[in-house]
């Protein structure tokens, strides 16, 4: 052995001799070498049921103060005959708030209404943006994507009220559309889009779009091209290709998205107000009517909420049970 290479080799045994002292002089390091941490992540870390049970108690604990926890307390409310109960007087729990919807009709068809938008709108808006996923995923290049996919995300940077005020401005009689049409010489006086199930339409698939869209874009992008080229190798077509190899292949998308929307849909009341009429009044309206008056109605609205909660994630549950049976059906 040569003496540089001696040197060379009793440098870096001097280093790794001294590793363990630098490490300790750093605070983490005092840390981690600190015996009671390394038997707390000892006990932490000791099985992988008790690593998950660690990283799922603040989920769980947002999941029931933020999410589960409201609906419990609307729930609750809705079992009252007033709230806030008066003072020195015990509250009654009374299931006349839930008789009032299903005695009295006058309710009935905001409800209906609600649902079959909700419904009609989520088909509407699967079939506006499959083509675009469809375009974005398997016709555009892995490098443009992003670009694109930034540029559709824009519109939704600002709130459900700036995008509805956008929406007005387009529909309004003196809005974009009207003065295209009167400048071609289509129209001689506004067309009144506005405060019609069209204008209402329109702002919903526009508000719920990206709902719809990232997830049938992800199920799109996750479907090999192989799939589809060898059914064309077959000599199927391409309304074949899509009926029988990426339409049953993107059902979770489809579900995925028709969920989101149909749920969001089902609670809009900014929109329905700003850009809906007499005749388009929706059941979130109807909800909030009684809780803009005195406390003794809030169980009422309360109730009504609950009914419509629950009747939504029935219907959804109904829906994703049709598709679950859709899939198992192209499996066999």
């Amino acid at each position: 052995m040569t003496s540089e290479a001696a040197s060379a080799d009793h440098a870096r045994t001097a280093t790794a001799a001294n590793a363990p002292e630098t490490t300790d002089r750093t605070f983490w390091g005092r840390i981690v070498n600190w015996s009671p941490y390394r038997a707390l992540v000892g006990l932490v870390y000791a099985t992988p049921r008790r690593q998950f049970l660690i990283l799922a108690v603040f989920p769980v604990l947002w999941v029931l103060t933020q999410h589960l926890g409201p609906m419990l307390q609307m729930a609750r409310i809705s079992l009252l005959d007033a709230y806030p109960p008066s003072p020195g007087v015990a509250p009654n729990f009374t299931f006349d708030n839930y008789a009032r919807f299903f005695g009295e009709s006058i309710f009935w068809m905001p409800f209906i209404r609600s649902l079959t938008f909700a419904a009609t709108l989520s088909f509407a808006t699967l079939i506006i943006t499959y083509p675009v996923a469809y375009f974005l995923a398997r016709h555009v290049s892995r490098n443009n994507r992003m670009f694109l996919l930034l540029l559709l995300l824009i519109p939704f940077w600002v709130g459900e009220i700036v995008r509805t005020y956008a929406i007005m401005i387009l529909l309004g009689n003196n809005g974009a559309i009207n003065l295209m049409l009167k400048w071609f010489g289509l129209i001689d006086r506004p067309i009144p889009f506005m405060y019609t199930g069209f204008s209402l339409s329109v702002g919903i698939i526009y508000l719920t779009a990206l709902y719809m869209l990232l997830p049938l874009y992800s199920a799109l992008e996750k479907l090999p091209k192989s799939y589809t080229e060898a059914a064309a190798d077959l000599g199927a077509g391409a309304w074949t290709r899509f009926r029988r190899v990426t339409l049953p292949l993107t059902l979770e998308g489809i579900a995925s998205g028709c969920t989101l929307v149909f749920l969001i849909s089902t609670g809009f009341y900014a929109t329905p107000v700003l850009l809906g009429g007499p005749s388009t009044t929706v059941f979130a309206e109807t909800i909030a009517g009684f809780f803009h008056v005195a406390g003794d109605q809030w169980p009422t609205g309360a109730a009504f909420a609950t009914i419509m909660f629950l009747t939504a994630l029935v219907l959804t549950a109904v829906f994703n049970r049709l598709i679950n049976a859709l899939r198992k059906g192209e499996t066999k």
